[in-house]
């Protein structure tokens, strides 16, 4: 088979870990180009790392590759994922809240018959969730909880007044629909939107945000009760060099990868 040429934008820690695995080698798969706000420190990153890869502008990324990763903030979504569904395209998105108010990108890869993918991430069951959707879900309710540091700096704390400095016991600090979390902490709980598309929408989907300082890791329970099983799934992930990301997510995405070329395909 031809190797899929592999496009990342963003070089944070999520695109850090990706282009590494890619540039040791992952058979059918090559490190294509990368694009990066600060190009001068992304160059010496991947000199430093020995890792051959042009740098360019999003909007380039089809004439160099099959595939792109958008490991960006979620306010690049369109400049990144636009270019490569109009060729007809796949792209991996990281952040699945920017995706619920933007269908025409979604109706976009359908008339040009490419493909946008949404990894697992952070969230374990997004397999039974898919699966249950099949038939009838009843409800979903995501309980996340993040050591107080993870979420500094979030839209809606902001706008709300709500600090999280100095705690000394769990504060709830967003209750509400998976649309209104992706909105208010989009750097935070992509996963939310996530399990949203997986499962019965944004609206529907129930989420709470606990600012804990008792806990280290990015902790997230689901809960699902269907026509077909009732299931809790719960995942503490370790963060990565971004207190806002787990390191799973990086791990998640060459998952990904990995799955579209195996001739062996574990998981719906």
């Amino acid at each position: 088979m031809p190797m899929t040429r592999v496009a990342i934008a963003g070089l944070g820690a999520i695109g850090r870990e990706v282009a590494r695995r890619l540039s040791r080698g992952m058979p059918g798969f090559m490190l294509a180009c990368a694009a990066a706000r600060d190009r001068a420190k992304a160059q010496a990153w991947l000199d430093a790392e020995r890792i051959t890869c042009p740098l360019v502008d999003p909007e380039a990324f089809p004439a160099h590759a099959d595939l792109a990763i958008d490991c960006t903030p979620s306010r690049m979504l369109e400049q990144v994922c636009r270019p490569m569904l109009e060729a007809g395209k796949q792209v991996i998105v990281l952040s699945a809240g920017a995706l619920l108010p933007r269908s025409d990108l979604i109706e976009l890869a359908k008339a040009r018959g490419a493909q946008i993918i949404v990894p697992s991430g952070a969230l374990l069951g997004l397999d039974a969730v898919t699966a249950a959707a099949e038939g009838r879900i009843h409800s979903v309710r995501m309980i996340t909880r993040k050591p107080p540091r993870g979420l500094v700096g979030a839209p809606y704390l902001d706008a709300n007044g709500i600090s999280v400095e100095g705690l000394n016991e769990p504060k709830l600090v967003f209750s509400g629909t998976a649309r209104e979390a992706a909105a208010g902490f989009p750097a935070n709980v992509n996963v939310a939107a996530a399990l949203a598309l997986a499962g019965i929408g944004p609206d529907r989907t129930v989420a709470e945000i606990w600012a804990d300082p008792s806990v280290d890791r990015n902790c997230h329970t689901v809960e699902v009760d269907s026509d077909s099983a009732r299931f809790t799934v719960s995942i503490e992930n370790i963060p990565s060099d971004n207190p806002r990301t787990g390191r799973i997510t990086a791990l998640s995405v060459l998952a990904a990868l990995r799955k579209l070329r195996s001739p062996l395909r574990v998981g719906t």
